[in-house]
């Protein structure tokens, strides 16, 4: 009889024979990865073999429709038996002869087929009985749950869409999903293109779809959101007019990522979600699609107009743990980041999942046409992505061997172009200047020196404005109350940086005739204004003359013998005799009626009045024991030799002075840190420069109190070179283009080799700029590097902000009127405020959506208007294609001062110039 089927679905079979070569052959083949086979109760395939090969159509043993009924276990779940055993319970058919039983015999009603697919496991291929049931659910309702079975070989895309199907999730609505195997251990399932088996998904695990809340958050991942006014559920603001806060020192990051969010081709592509679909999970060099989702969810949060300002710190998070360089919170480079991200985002997004290996060609005399096309083909089988398609040019390089004239000319890609500014030759150092006259004020003079010169030349500059000669010039370093560092007359001034404190101490040899007693003038002298001595008692001036405000340290240097004085600015001869005889002749006679303060000037520790002994006691420093008014020659050779001589001219002065009062202060032998130390000094109390360069002068309260003016002490006189006003450099753009395109030899650390000559040779170098990207990156290289000097140039870069026009500098000329023009206008700016050790990052970006501009400084967001923009500050250019750039749809906000307080605010030139010298004194 003929297999027919209540619900007429089956087809007239073949004969019996037919039927069973059929499926016999179909029986053969080999398991294959992905495909599918589909399980039989051994009864029912048992029957149908018995059936054939009877030979007779109308046999009683006729199987009927396929009935699986013995391999469920129960018919309303339809759940496959456990522990069934192949051969025994079951046996399998693959695809093409289920679909042909089907067709000949039908199947029994509401009984589902039994697919399976074939998995292919570490040891084996085998056909995957027993699938991965899992749960599903949506992360707003844990607890409403639906069983499902996927095959090992399933891709997670499959589970995607079947929650989408079971929940009615929107197609348009952005979703990940997570796999969690207990309630407290979650991981997400980044690549939907992996398989269930390769992700380790199991059954009885639960996956988890989470939908992307509106404010372009994660429901399980809400960062802090700063908000500043009590309706924070139900602000509204302009999409990408969002502040970054910022986390430590990471305003270089929120600079640059204020820059790439207002860049609208790259915006727009993860707005849309087109990123979704271009996750590259497999490449080696990329960040298995982190740094791209990572990047993705900060600006949809900026671009919700739901926030003022969001927290980037699972960003920043990610590009630590891929760039180690960045992780912690040390100020970076905003184009260091800039940099980094593009190449990562590049490779996360890289539509080339598997690269050849390319073997590049030099030009060899071809037309130049043909080498570029070829090297962009080339760039392209390996690197294909959304960076690529906004932000690489390509440029021409030549270089010419010096020796045998053999030329090589290659196209380079690139994502940024790195101009260098025109260097000045001469460099503005400001200085004091300090004369050995103690009466006089430092000066503070402003000069211009060679930027590759010596500590010699700043003399010598120094010497033209006033008249003393070079070699009798000293000059220091001055920080944190003390001579940080004495300099040498032939060390570069590239070692000294323009917020170094600079002290210029005039020194002078001994002159025999100036000796004098002054014991019948002390009287007068004693009551004589100095510098930083009060006037009414008349005393110790230059101990603390000067804005270097010396009034605990001063630094001795056992290698400049000039600094034996106590003075902190003035410094006396070179020998210890000068010091005494320009206290005793022109400093202060009225230490002549102190024997112990012209001791503790001259640094003695022999002290003869127990007030001053004590104060040196507990000062640490030990006196020399000697109470009685005549000493031993030989405790007398132990004191410093100024300190010595000093004694021996005035004995009357010492006698007088012990009657008469107490030190203004003692001296001792300190640590750098201004500190003494246990067994510091000599044995008997007294000390060396040689093995202890530093001193500290330690003040008596009273006499401190009494005669210290410390108003006066700080005073200085500003020379009238001060008053020239210092003006910056301006250049074009256009000049440091051409710059970018000079020819240049290249440096001994970077020599060519010459396939001709087979060695290494210093090549002459030319770059010209062939084709140019969408989006075009100015990098102006501020930061000056060389073996002579390391600074930040504060050249003023006269930048257009429309119509900046490259046809000039582009080798390739237009063949036809298709090629897009070579007309850029600026969409952003990230600026650099302060020097080379410190400073503060922030940026101007133009609103995609109205057109408008704002200044980005961290969490606060400003109008600006477009005057302000070109500062000397600026350091990243971001320009795009006019025939790119959509034109506002939507009408530019009017600034109004009824915006939220902290967030968008009108900003005036002089609002811009005072937030500019703010942010320079952060800490940031």
């Amino acid at each position: 009889m003929a297999a027919n089927s209540s619900t007429g679905s089956a087809t007239e079979p073949p004969g019996l024979e037919t039927q069973w070569r059929e499926i016999d052959n179909l029986n053969q083949q080999q398991l294959r990865s992905g495909d599918s086979w589909y399980l039989l109760d051994k009864r029912w395939y048992d029957q149908w073999k018995e059936y054939v090969h009877t030979g007779d159509q109308n046999s009683s043993s006729y199987p009927g429709k396929i009935d699986n009924t013995e391999l469920y276990e129960d018919l309303d779940s339809y759940h496959l038996k456990e522990r069934l055993t192949e051969n025994e319970d079951f046996v399998l058919v693959p695809a093409e002869a289920w679909h042909k039983l089907l067709s000949w015999y039908d199947m029994m009603d509401d009984q589902p087929p039994l697919e399976r697919k074939v998995v292919d496991l570490p040891s084996t291929v085998k056909v995957e009985v027993y699938p991965v049931e899992v749960y599903l659910c949506l992360s707003s309702n844990l607890e409403s749950t639906v069983s499902a079975r996927f095959s090992r070989a399933d891709k997670i895309h499959a589970i995607h869409q079947k929650i989408r199907q079971h929940f009615n999730v929107s197609e348009t609505a952005e979703s990940r999903l997570w796999m969690r195997s207990t309630d407290t251990s979650s991981e997400r399932l980044r690549n939907l293109n992996m398989t269930v088996l390769d992700t380790c998904l199991s059954s009885g695990m639960t996956v988890i779809m989470e939908i992307r809340n509106a404010d372009g958050t994660w429901p399980t991942s809400r960062p802090q959101i700063m908000r500043n006014s009590a309706d924070e559920d139900s602000y509204q603001g302009p999409p990408g007019v969002c502040g970054l806060t910022n986390l430590g020192n990471t305003c270089f990051m929120n600079s640059a990522l204020q820059c790439l969010s207002n860049t609208p081709p790259l915006t727009e592509y993860f707005l849309k979600n087109s990123y979704l679909e271009e996750l590259n999970f497999t490449n080696p060099l990329g960040m298995k699609g982190e740094i791209a989702e990572a990047y993705a969810d900060v600006i949809k949060q900026m671009w919700s107009g739901r926030h003022y300002s969001v927290v980037p710190r699972v960003f920043k998070t990610k590009v630590g743990h891929f760039a180690s360089q960045f992780l912690g919170y040390q100020q970076h480079d905003s184009q260091e980041l800039l940099s980094f991200l593009l190449d990562g985002l590049h490779e996360d997004l890289n539509r080339v999942k598997k690269k050849e290996y390319i073997e590049l060609r030099d030009a060899d005399g071809r037309p130049d046409q043909e080498v570029a096309e070829e090297a962009w083909h080339n760039h392209l089988r390996r690197n294909d992505s959304v960076i690529v398609d906004t932000f690489h040019g390509l440029f021409k390089s030549t270089l010419v061997c010096p020796e045998c004239n053999k030329v090589s000319v290659t196209f380079d890609p690139f994502c940024y172009l790195s101009v260098p500014l025109p260097v000045s030759k001469e460099r503005v150092m400001e200085v004091f200047y300090v004369s050995l006259d103690p009466t006089a004020k430092p000066t503070q003079y402003r000069l211009i020196v060679p930027k590759a010169g010596r500590v010699i030349d700043l003399c010598a500059a120094l010497s033209q404005a006033t008249g003393i000669p070079p070699n009798q010039m000293a000059v220091a370093d001055v920080f944190n109350h003390r001579f940080y560092r004495i300099y040498q007359t032939d060390e570069f001034l590239s070692c000294i940086l323009d917020r170094d404190d600079i002290f210029v101490r005039y020194v002078r040899p001994l002159d025999p005739s100036e000796e004098v007693e002054e014991e019948e003038d002390e009287e007068e002298l004693y009551k004589a204004q100095t510098n930083g001595v009060s006037d009414d008692e008349g005393e110790e001036d230059s101990e603390e003359a000067g804005p270097s405000k010396k009034e605990e340290e001063t630094q001795e240097s056992s290698q400049t013998e000039e600094q034996n004085n106590c003075q902190s600015e003035a410094s006396p001869s070179s020998e210890g005799e000068e010091r005494a005889e320009e206290e005793e002749s022109s400093s202060e006679p009225d230490r002549g009626s102190s024997t112990e303060e012209g001791q503790s000037a001259c640094g003695s520790t022999d002290t003869n009045s127990q007030d001053a002994t004590d104060v040196d006691q507990s000062a640490g420093a030990e006196p020399s024991g000697k109470e009685e008014e005549d000493e031993d020659e030989d405790e007398e050779e132990e004191e410093p030799a100024s300190c010595a001589q000093a004694n021996k001219r005035l004995p009357g002065r010492r006698h007088y002075t012990e009657r008469r009062k107490k030190a203004l202060f003692t001296m001792q032998a300190v640590n750098s840190n201004g500190t003494t130390e246990r067994g510091m000094g000599e044995a008997d109390g007294s000390f060396s420069f040689s093995s202890q360069p530093y001193i500290a002068i330690d003040w008596d309260p009273d006499m401190k109190k009494k005669y210290y003016n410390e108003n006066e002490a700080e005073k200085y006189i500003k020379h009238q070179s001060m008053d020239v006003p210092h003006q910056q450099t301006t250049v074009q753009l256009q000049e440091c283009i051409e710059l970018f395109t000079t020819v240049e030899t290249l440096e001994e650390e970077n020599p060519w080799y010459c396939p001709t000559c087979k060695k290494h040779q210093l090549a002459t170098k030319i770059l010209d700029l062939w084709s140019l990207p969408e989006v075009l990156i100015i990098h102006l290289k501020r930061f000056s590097y060389t073996k002579y000097s390391r600074e930040k140039l504060d050249t003023i870069v006269e930048f257009p902000l429309r119509d900046l026009d490259f046809s000039g500098f582009l080798l390739k000329k237009t063949v036809n009127s298709t090629e897009p023009p070579c007309r850029y206008d600026l969409i952003a700016v990230s600026n650099h405020y302060g020097g080379l050790r410190d400073g503060h990052y922030t940026s101007y970006a133009r609103n995609k959506d109205n057109g408008q501009w704002y200044y980005f400084d961290d969490s606060k967001v400003t109008y600006a208007r477009e005057e302000q923009i070109v500062t000397s500050a600026a350091y990243l250019l971001f320009y795009q294609r006019q025939d790119k750039i959509r034109h506002p749809t939507i009408p530019p906000p009017i600034p109004s001062s009824t915006q939220p307080e902290n967030h968008i605010s009108s900003q005036t030139r002089d609002g811009m110039d005072g937030a500019a010298s703010c942010v320079s004194m952060e800490t940031d």
